[in-house]
């Protein structure tokens, strides 16, 4: 039943991989009727060469590339024309997923079916902000609504996410936000499974209140508005995200369910078994109940690969066929790459399909009786921690070696306990009396689970992070720790480990004695600056906070640092007290409390910091720091922007000068002799390169080669200033701008003058890249 003459589905499934991957790492692909010619022609090779497998399984390759290469094109040419960036259009849609609220703001996905006034029809998702909203939209409402738009962008940097390829991999054509208008109004309210989300989640905020129904919610209906940054910063310290998002085992339990429901229905009334053999009729409940969870919880890629292989069991016990575990995720695989070939972006792919697949493979129960069983979950645990923990640290930067301990009592106590509980209580909501109980014991199962959780998140283990080494360091390390797992009998399987050294003994390239390296990193409006010695790691202020509770210090500075190899963090400086340069500050404390912490406005700041004065110069391997005095206002009434730390940093080859976000006031004030040294300078461009600052005098003293302005994509004080860009090409100076160029490194080698090294943002790095 599963299997196509001379070629395996196996096979077909990882030719069909191989081909919607190997695509990805293109810089640009050809126009569509390229790229569904050469679909068409290679699909119809692979069938006329099925007896000639080598032949056929390029043929595979091809045809897949082709039709993903085909979905990439037409999902790039979706998007936002340029020329309309900015530009405010009026939209008539709807509603999709689940709004989000924050604070008076509401974040949500729109799908415009008429562009009234607009002559680029938008075909899409459009990820809208609509700020202080009075009347938040719902999930399934339609809306007309004036927005401002532009194309998909998000900051590129060491250790950090690719938000353009999330935004192709997901169907989103446009970013933007609602703009103030009278036109905006509701047009109609609908019905759809998201509206049905959206009412049970209502329902268990009432029956639970916020605080206790936030982990519920993410459970039944794949609703995670309610947990804040700290409940996922426990969730990936412990190694239990995969269970808070509705994972496919869950669905196997509903399907399970759904199974047990059957049988007790035949058990009392055997005579329907006269009528529909039982296990057709289980198989339909399994895969019904499953289905109606599956919805629920927004069809999430596991949750997808699960039905389907649920589907298929389904089918064979219906046909009386026996099925094999690796046919079915084959199938299941093959599916989703027919219906949608970008699914390969997704860290949720790579890490459901492997994690699956290396479980049947590596995972045969042999044992027989109870602890034999027991024996079996510790093995399978103990195998998807280490197995999947190479590709953790390639999607997230970080792993967890404390997810085995945690998953041991928390996957069987949610799978088994926890999510029952939740599936009955929710489907008795009709009846508050009977799900009462239900609803309330689970959701303090979770909050005793979740305080145990967050004692763990502590532990040392809890993150494991190393430097990025590259893919095959990382395949290297994946085989290395399955080939630990195989069943006995295969030969060498200690040698696995060894496979894994790669990865975590990456080769360390440090600067000589005397230089020094920096990277400047893509934060947005705001500034966050890593610089690195020999033996010393600074970080000179920390990026914006978000709303939501995010900010830039764990979200982009952090992981930085891992990736680049540079921690521990020894001397942390937040210029001033700003909450672009200081909002992520307090999470960098958080990670490294010993870090000597100095401020030019430390009352602003909700830790402990000591004055950047002029006597606080240090020198690490070789390489001189010294702040610059900038002496205050006579009047006594200095602006905090004109308080920054100003940082000098000087090697044998060159000098960086870390400016915050003085203004030409402050400039004029400093002392012209300390501003000029002998080697090159690069700086950071004042205030992000504002019109009030960077002024003729200063940057004559200063002499800059090279000037960074931190400042965001399209940003509303249009930094950087172009006369300030004038001012810094007068003096033989060159400006980068790191929404341009996302994260920059600069080398400071000992002799022949700073050099950019590195800029993360990359013209046609990725086909799905401006």
């Amino acid at each position: 039943m599963f299997r196509v003459p001379a070629v395996s589905l196996i096979t077909v499934a990882v030719a069909a991989l191989l081909g919607c991957t190997w695509v990805q790492a293109a810089r640009s692909l050809p126009p569509w009727p390229v790229c569904a010619l050469t679909a068409c022609v290679s699909l119809c090779a692979a069938l006329r060469a099925r007896r000639r497998p080598a032949l056929c399984h390029v043929a595979l390759v091809s045809a897949f590339a082709a039709w993903a290469a085909l979905h990439g094109v037409r999902a790039f040419e979706a998007r936002l024309p340029r020329e309309r960036e900015g530009d405010d259009v009026t939209l008539v849609g709807h509603v999709i997923e689940l709004p989000r609220r924050i604070d008076a703001d509401t974040s949500f996905v729109f799908v415009p079916d008429d562009a009234t006034g607009n002559d680029a029809a938008l075909r899409g998702k459009l990820r809208l902000t609509w700020y202080r909203a009075e009347a938040a939209p719902r999930a399934c409402e339609r809306w007309r609504l004036t927005v401002r738009l532009r194309r998909p962008r998000g900051s590129l940097n060491p250790g950090g996410n690719d938000a353009e390829r999330g935004a192709l991999q997901r169907g989103v054509v446009a970013t933007g936000y609602v703009r103030p208008s009278a036109g905006n109004e509701r047009l109609a309210t609908g019905t759809c499974v998201d509206g049905w989300r959206s009412a049970i989640a209502d329902a268990l905020d009432r029956q639970l209140g916020p605080h206790g129904s936030r982990v519920v919610k993410a459970l039944t209906v794949g609703d995670t508005r309610g947990l804040d940054a700290s409940d996922w910063d426990v969730a990936r310290a412990t190694g239990v995200s995969h269970l808070i998002a509705i994972s496919g085992f869950h669905v196997g339990v509903a399907a399970g369910g759904g199974l047990l429901l059957v049988r007790l229905l035949y058990a009392l009334l055997p005579w329907l078994a006269l009528r529909v053999p039982r296990p057709i009729a289980q198989s339909v409940a399994g895969l019904a109940v499953a289905g109606v969870y599956g919805l629920l919880a927004g069809m999430g890629l596991p949750t997808t690969r699960t039905l389907l292989m649920i589907a298929v069991v389904g089918i064979a016990a219906c046909l009386r066929q026996r099925t094999r575990g690796l046919t079915m995720l084959a199938l299941a695989l093959l599916v989703v790459l027919i219906v949608a070939p970008l699914s390969v972006l997704s860290a949720g792919f790579w890490m459901s399909f492997a994690g699956v697949g290396f479980l049947m493979v590596c995972v045969a129960p042999r044992a027989q009786g109870w602890w034999g069983w027991v024996g079996e979950l510790l093995r399978a645990q103990a195998a998807m921690s280490l197995i999947l923990l190479p590709m953790s640290l390639w999607w997230f930067g970080s792993a967890s070696l404390a997810g085995f301990i945690a998953n041991l009592v928390a996957a069987p106590l949610v799978s088994f306990v926890v999510v029952p509980m939740c599936l009955v209580g929710c489907a008795l909501l009709a009846w508050p009396v009977l799900a009462g109980p239900l609803l309330d014991g689970a959701a303090w199962l979770l909050e005793s689970l979740w305080q145990g959780l967050a004692v763990m998140a502590q532990w040392p283990a809890a993150r494991l992070g190393v430097a990025e080494a590259g893919l095959l360091p990382v395949l290297l390390a994946t085989f290395g720790a399955a080939w630990l797992f195989i069943p006995r009998g295969v030969p060498l399987r200690g040698y696995g480990a060894l496979l894994c050294l790669p990865l975590l003994l990456p080769p360390r390239d440090e600067p000589a004695h005397g230089a020094f390296r920096a990277w400047v990193l893509d934060v947005g409006q705001g500034l966050a600056v890593l610089v690195r010695t020999r033996s010393h790691t600074l970080v000179y202020d920390a990026g914006p906070a978000w709303a939501g509770g995010r900010d830039a210090g764990s979200g982009v500075v952090l992981p930085a640092v891992t990736a680049l190899g540079l921690s521990p963090v020894n001397r942390l400086v937040i210029s001033h007290g700003d909450r672009d340069h200081a909002g992520g500050a307090a999470s960098i404390v958080a990670r490294y409390p010993s870090a000597e912490r100095l401020s030019g406005e430390r009352r602003r700041l909700s830790f402990e910091a000591e004055p950047c004065t002029a006597d606080r110069s240090w020198s690490w391997d070789g390489v001189d720091f010294r702040f610059l005095v900038v002496p205050r206002e006579r009047s006594g009434k200095t602006p905090g922007n004109d308080r920054s730390c100003v940082l000098s940093i000087e090697g044998e080859g060159g000098r960086l000068l870390l400016t915050g976000d003085i203004s030409d006031r402050a400039e004029r004030r400093m002392d012209p002799a300390s501003l000029a040294v002998e080697v090159p300078t690069v700086t950071t461009v004042a205030h992000h390169g504002s019109r009030h600052g960077s002024s003729d005098a200063w940057l004559a003293a200063v002499a800059p080669v090279l000037g960074v302005a931190s400042a965001g994509y399209r940003n509303r004080f249009h930094h950087p200033h172009p006369a300030v860009v004038q001012r810094y090409r007068a003096v033989g100076g060159d400006v980068v701008v790191t929404s341009d160029t996302g994260a920059v490194r600069i080398e400071f080698p000992v002799r022949n003058g700073p050099r950019r090294v590195r800029e993360w943002r990359r013209p046609k790095d990725r086909y799905w890249r401006e």
